[in-house]
């Protein structure tokens, strides 16, 4: 059985709808907190910041075979239908056999338009971008969002480019035809500033799991976004 049929069995996508229908509901989701969670107890963590309200859970797992990852996803997946969506870093394959809304590619991974030729016109995929041209030339190459960074200096690794501001993200945001999630450096103490730069969502690692507890958390950060971004936590 080929990967986008083995994926038609686990995704909760309605069969009457266009895949392209599909694709754009999922993309209106595509708001407010946005929680990446890496090899430590990724289900468990998961698990923890959708109870809090992110709505977007990214797994990057970037120290585990991919049968480990395959698992987390399922299970990621599972947990999160009809709460949040749910992207896999780097693996468009991974993506497709676990039932996950999407793929995010990071600035030196898989093509757009390989990545869009696995995962078909019904789910998502996401790049690393680093200017607003670059977020252009990832959209006509088939992304659909865009993450957008560094905003901040970034707590969790060593990045070879320069914080661009908050200035640069509502410029960006401004410019581009699609959702901008900002990424890098992003804290209870910002996230509302990033809201109102205009992002569609916050990718938040660190502020979530190194603040004590990640549900607390999560709840407080996307209080923040949503104050931010005008209204109430999506």
């Amino acid at each position: 059985m080929c990967l986008r049929a083995r994926q038609a069995h686990v995704t909760e996508s309605a069969v009457s709808l266009d895949p392209r229908q599909a694709r754009t509901d999922r993309l209106a989701r595509l708001r407010g907190l946005y929680a990446i969670v890496g090899d430590l107890d990724p289900v468990g963590r998961a698990e923890a910041v959708i109870a809090g309200g992110a709505r977007v859970l990214q797994l990057r797992m970037k120290r585990s075979p991919a049968g480990a990852i395959l698992d987390a996803a399922r299970r990621i997946a599972a947990l999160a239908r009809g709460r949040a969506l749910v992207l896999v870093n780097d693996r468009p394959d991974l993506a497709l056999l676990s039932g996950a809304d999407g793929v995010h590619l990071g600035d030196d991974d898989l093509p757009v338009p390989e990545a869009r030729a696995i995962m078909g016109e019904e789910l998502l995929v996401g790049r690393t971008v680093r200017s607003a041209d670059g977020a252009r030339v990832a959209l006509a190459a088939g992304a659909d969002h865009v993450g957008y960074g560094p905003v901040f200096a970034s707590f969790t690794k060593v990045l070879d480019v320069a914080p661009c501001g908050l200035e640069a993200l509502a410029a960006t945001c401004a410019a581009v035809p699609a959702p901008v999630v900002a990424i890098s450096g992003i804290t209870l103490e910002n996230v509302t500033a990033v809201a109102r730069a205009g992002a569609a969502a916050a990718a938040v690692i660190g502020d979530l799991f190194d603040r004590g507890d990640p549900r607390s958390r999560a709840e407080a950060l996307a209080a923040a976004f949503a104050r931010g971004a005008g209204g109430h936590p999506p």
